[in-house]
């Protein structure tokens, strides 16, 4: 997949009421893996039913992606004005180190880009202008 820009959605605990709102109005079925599905939570925990990530693609240019915030997710919590996050995701590797790079300088890096439990290797940060932003590089697709 080349490098793409998609717009990420945080809610605070209602991500799946809105992305099967926007399902409905778009013409899409969401897709959903919650905190306890993916291994994030026990079972039992509180936040093992809200999502972890959600994703609703209409076309192959318009794709909606979403996540509750959880205790402990952000050191600020869920701040309404502020839970849209620009989402750079894609197989270029050296597009997206350069733009992650690129992109943080003179901002605050929340998570540098390493490898990750689903496989891929994801980063985040806030620019310098107090854009949140995410890097998300999966592995080349093979035919």
């Amino acid at each position: 997949m080349p490098a793409a820009l998609h717009p990420y959605l945080n809610f605070a605990g209602n991500s799946r009421e809105a992305f099967e709102f926007y399902g409905q109005a778009l013409g899409a079925i969401p897709q959903f893996v919650t905190f306890g599905e993916a291994g994030a939570v026990p079972l039992e925990h509180e936040s093992a039913d809200k999502v972890m990530h959600g994703s609703l693609e209409v076309t192959d240019l318009i794709r909606l992606y979403v996540s509750d915030v959880v205790e402990g997710m952000s050191p600020d919590g869920f701040v309404q004005g502020t839970n849209v996050t620009l989402s750079l995701m894609g197989d270029d590797e050296t597009l997206l180190r350069n733009a992650f790079q690129r992109l943080a300088e003179g901002g605050s890096v929340t998570m540098p880009l390493e490898k990750q439990m689903w496989g891929d290797v994801y980063g985040a940060f806030t620019d310098r202008f107090g854009i949140v932003w995410q890097v998300n590089i999966s592995p080349p697709e093979t035919v």
